[in-house]
Parts: C-alpha cells; structure tokens; sequence
C-alpha cells in the first residue's frame, strides 16, 4: 500500500474536509495506532476514546466485545467524525461488519491491512500470529492471510498475559520477558519467518520480540499499517483536511483518565496534557482532568 500524499493540484480539486478522525481502543494500545496517523497526516484533528472501564475485550465473550464497540463507535459518530478506525485488533476481529453495517460513516479495522503486508514479507510463506484470545479465536487473521494466499501457512498463538501488562506499563520487566518467550516458542517451533503484532499493545515490545525470535524474522506492525490505509481513503474519499494547519487531539476514557494519561504518553510517544472521562451512562463527559487542549 502506499502512503502517497495528494499533490497540490490534486488537493485543489475538492473543499477541505474539517471534521476529525475518531479511533477507538480497549485502553492505551490504540495510541500506537494514534501515533502513526498524527506522523502520517499532522494536518488532520483526531478523537480518540480509550475504553479503559472495559478492558481488557481479548478475554470478553464476541457478543460482549460488538456490543462494546457498537458503543465506542457510537460515541465517535455523535461527535461527526469522517472516519473512524477500530484500534483493536479484538473488536475489528469480531465486530468489524456490523460496524460498517450499523454506520453510514466509514470504518476501518486493523486486520486487513496487516495481513496483507505478511503475505508479501513472508518468503517462506509461513506466518506467525501474536495476538489476544478473542482475535485468535475468531480467526479473522488467518481467513484474511489465507484469502491473499490460499497456501500460506499460520502459526496463531494467543498471548493472554501481555496486553494487561503493557497496558499498566511494564514492557521491560522479567516478567514481561518471560511471557514472550513463552508466547514465541512455538513460532519459533513452526518456523514462520514473519510475526504479526496481531494487538496494538504489542509494538512496545519490538525491541525484545526481535531479539528473542532473531533478526531473520519480519515482524508487522498493524499501527503502520493502518496509517497508510487511512492517508489512502481520504485521498480515494476526498475528506482531507487543509493541508497547510496543523491538527489537533483530544483523548476520552471510560475509568482513571489521570492513570490513561500518564502510560498513554508512552504509548504516543507525544505529550497527552488533558483527558476527559466519558460515563457509560448517558452521553455527558465529566471533565475530571480538565479541558482538552489542541496538542500538536
């Protein structure tokens, strides 16, 4: 896929399109996510909603993690976003065609566009899948690889301990190390020569994921990639914003938005300076760390 940005004359063609990006995840992981897009397009104005009450959606049962996203999404709508891209590789996994049955407003997820940059990585054309319960268990990766590639080989491992772990910030601890080797052992076994980081916790782990499976070994990082597929759907939309501004952000979560603060920054790898709480009941927002400024 490619990340093309408009050309100038190309641009000329159509009106700006101001209205926000909404993204959406069961807690900080999608700010990984958040952070290719902010690289990609500096222009655009993102919401995003880190749905922390609910957290973890990769050990919840499939009907509980739609009725969650249905909502999550919802929310987004309300506040006319033109896009809105599933950060979650859980909820995009099982709930991603009723979203785009459920909204007149596009929806995109995070699987596809991670499985097609492993079915061209692979050489050996077997591919590895790190990801939570509920996305192994929904096979939604492996029919999406095997839908590229008909031959190709999946080795699906689901890794139920890392996404909390990361979520409460410990990426470096022996603990932490000691799951992955657990969860790498049997890609290792099956020989695949690609991993998919198949949750969007995991690309905080890339430095001990490549050391501990070697440097032969592609690893996908879904955030890019769902990235570049956003920068083409607002080119192929025409629903870009001006160019020449620069953006803004602004962040909700259902529960402890000061805790959703200070991990999420290292998730973003940008400042987070304000974060509203948004109640399941009802559609008000209690702003319990204050205003939400535009943050660049």
């Amino acid at each position: 896929m490619s990340g093309r940005i408009p050309d100038a004359h190309q641009h000329d063609r159509h009106k700006p399109d101001p209205r926000p990006i909404g993204v959406f995840d069961s807690g900080v992981g999608g700010l990984t996510v958040l952070h290719e897009c902010l690289v990609s397009l500096p222009h655009e104005d993102f919401i995003y909603l880190g749905d922390t009450s609910s957290f973890p959606y990769g050990s919840r049962s499939h009907e509980e993690v739609r009725g969650l996203a249905l909502r999550n999404a919802g929310f987004l709508v309300e506040r006319q976003v033109k896009l809105v891209i599933v950060a979650c590789n859980s909820a995009t996994a099982v709930a991603l065609p009723q979203l785009q049955a459920a909204f007149a407003t596009p929806v995109v997820g995070v699987v596809m566009p991670g499985a097609r940059v492993a079915v061209q990585a692979t050489r050996s054309r077997r591919v590895g899948l790190m990801a939570t319960e509920a996305t192994v268990f929904s096979a939604s990766y492996q029919k999406a690889l095997r839908a590229l590639d008909a031959g190709i080989e999946v080795e699906a491992v689901a890794c139920p301990l890392l996404a909390p772990l990361i979520q409460e910030g410990d990426v470096f601890s022996e603990r932490v190390e000691s799951a992955v080797r657990e969860y790498v052992a049997p890609l290792k076994r099956a020989a695949v020569d690609t991993v998919i980081l198949g949750c969007t916790h995991y690309p905080l782990l890339m430095p001990m994921l490549r050391r501990v499976l070697g440097p032969s070994v592609a690893l996908v990082n879904s955030a890019q990639e769902i990235a570049r597929e956003v920068v083409e759907i607002l080119e192929r939309k025409q629903i870009g914003n001006e160019r020449e501004r620069e953006g803004s952000y602004k962040f909700y979560a259902t529960s402890d938005p000061e805790g959703f603060r200070t991990v999420g920054t290292r998730f973003l790898q940008l400042p987070i300076r304000r974060v509203h709480l948004w109640g399941e009941t009802g559609d008000s927002c209690e702003e319990t760390v204050g205003v939400t400024v535009a943050d660049g």
